[in-house]
């Protein structure tokens, strides 16, 4: 998948990546540039199993995926085209460590014109997909779900906060992080 990625890419312009979760407030990598992007068809959701970076096999969390239906408001980062080959293994890595995303290239709408990016999305058929989770188990993973980089609660609040901070508010996400124990006390 690597492969067919960087060869849809092509490697004759800079790369574009559309950041919808913890890529906005930790890209771990150098861009050019980062604007406000949209991106329709596609929308953000906390509905991804995690068994490592934010639960475990015995108490599962959740991390953000890009599903089909909506639109979506994110961040497009430009990576210089030369930075690419040594950017793109450690991105991979990071996102396609499980193998549980779909790199997609989407058209993304930004203040200075359209641009396409890399995303990483979810097919609602991924094993890694929740399905439809009742309040309940929000309240049960935000309480109790924490892996290697911290707990669910955390990434979710990390990213509502960085996402106000672009200026971007995620209703649905504010709703589910009105469940969390902190919240309720």
């Amino acid at each position: 998948m690597f492969e067919r990625t960087m060869e849809e890419w092509g490697g004759e312009q800079d790369l574009w990546v559309f950041a919808y979760g913890s890529l906005i407030w930790r890209p771990e990598f150098e861009f050019l540039e980062c604007r406000h992007a949209r991106v329709y068809g596609w929308h953000r959701a906390l509905k991804m199993w995690s068994h490592i970076n934010r639960g475990t096999p015995e108490c599962p969390g959740l991390v953000f995926g890009m599903f089909s239906g909506g639109s979506c408001r994110g961040m497009a980062f430009r990576i210089a085209r030369h930075h690419v080959p040594e950017m793109m293994p450690r991105l991979w890595q990071r996102e396609m460590a499980t193998d549980a995303y779909d790199p997609k290239w989407l058209d993304c709408q930004t203040e200075s014109g359209n641009v396409k990016a890399l995303a990483f999305t979810l097919s609602k058929t991924s094993p890694r997909c929740t399905g439809t989770l009742c309040e309940d188990d929000y309240r049960r993973i935000f309480a109790q779900s924490c892996g290697i980089y911290g707990t669910t609660l955390d990434y979710a609040q990390s990213t509502f906060t960085a996402l106000l901070q672009q200026g971007i508010h995620d209703r649905a996400l504010e709703r589910l992080l009105q469940l969390s124990p902190a919240a309720n006390a």
